[in-house]
């Protein structure tokens, strides 16, 4: 099996949780991983890789990700979503509307955020909530991220939702915590659903009591749609198996910069990973047939 799948992660289980679930469903020794962790409070898109497209796992995190999630204002969270403590802030005035607008505006582009203490981030050698766990208050440093856009979906005090698209490792439970604090009455994230994940929408995810690994299989391809396909001939095909560089000649034209491409067979179906050099194709992953 080689391919992806777009499973709807349920609010609970950790995202090794469904890993583990999903892999009992599969033929023994299939690798299975994960690209991009959903935290367990969260819901939605979480995208697994089957079989060798665990080695693509970096190409299916490079898309934009689009979240809805709902922020509760006029409280703090440990965790900075509704798993923590919460501490109700006292005698805050209510923003208005164009208040938190204007504030969300201001994590629109390329920020600095600051993970949160309950996160995955190594400090170190040691993973943040771990250290947090034991009431520790760990170090973080911040980190630059992007925001593609933020839209205010609805307000009424003291809930709001809010539509985020974003770039790869951008904790929306921190905007949501910065937020609050931009607004001077404090804010958590109390409820999270990850809506896509480059081409992985929630529309096509499948629910994870129903996942058929054989029939919900998703083409390594679908991972890979920034990338030009070119397929090449059986003889040149056998050559970048053998991780053999493939002179270019017709009917592929000469490129003048270096350009990375999926290389297919004559079916469609992905067979490697390579650089072209001028007129020389380069492996740089290759994948075994079938």
């Amino acid at each position: 099996m080689f391919g992806f799948l777009n499973v709807n992660k349920p609010a609970g289980p950790t995202s090794h949780d469904v890993v583990a679930r999903v892999r009992r469903r599969l033929p023994r020794g299939t690798k299975l991983g994960h690209a991009g962790t959903l935290d367990p409070a969260a819901d939605g898109v979480l995208v697994l890789c089957v079989g060798p497209a665990t080695r693509l796992a970096d190409y299916a995190q490079r898309g934009a990700k689009r979240y809805t999630a709902e922020v509760t204002l006029g409280a703090v969270s440990t965790t900075d979503d509704g798993e923590g403590q919460i501490t109700v802030t006292q005698q805050v005035r209510p923003p208005s509307r164009k208040d938190v607008g204007q504030a969300l505006r201001r994590f629109v582009g390329r920020i600095e955020q600051i993970p949160p203490a309950h996160s995955a981030v190594h400090v170190n050698g040691r993973r943040a909530y771990k250290l947090a766990r034991k009431g520790e208050a760990p170090a973080l440093a911040p980190r630059t991220v992007e925001i593609h856009g933020i839209e205010l979906v609805s307000y009424e005090w003291p809930m709001l939702v809010i539509d985020v698209r974003c770039g790869a490792g951008t904790y929306v439970r921190a905007l949501a915590r910065d937020l609050g604090a931009a607004l001077e009455v404090g804010g958590y994230c109390s409820r999270l659903t990850r809506t896509a994940v480059g081409p992985f929408r929630l529309e096509h995810a499948v629910e994870l009591d129903t996942l058929d690994p054989q029939r919900d299989l998703i083409s390594p391809l679908v991972a890979l749609e920034s990338l030009r396909k070119l397929e090449v001939a059986e003889g040149e095909l056998r050559a970048l198996r053998m991780g053999q560089r493939v002179a270019m000649g017709e009917p592929h034209e000469r490129q003048s910069v270096d350009v990375e491409v999926a290389v297919v067979n004559a079916k469609g179906d992905l067979i490697a990973l390579a650089e072209v050099r001028g007129d020389v194709l380069h492996p740089k992953k290759v994948f075994p047939p079938g």
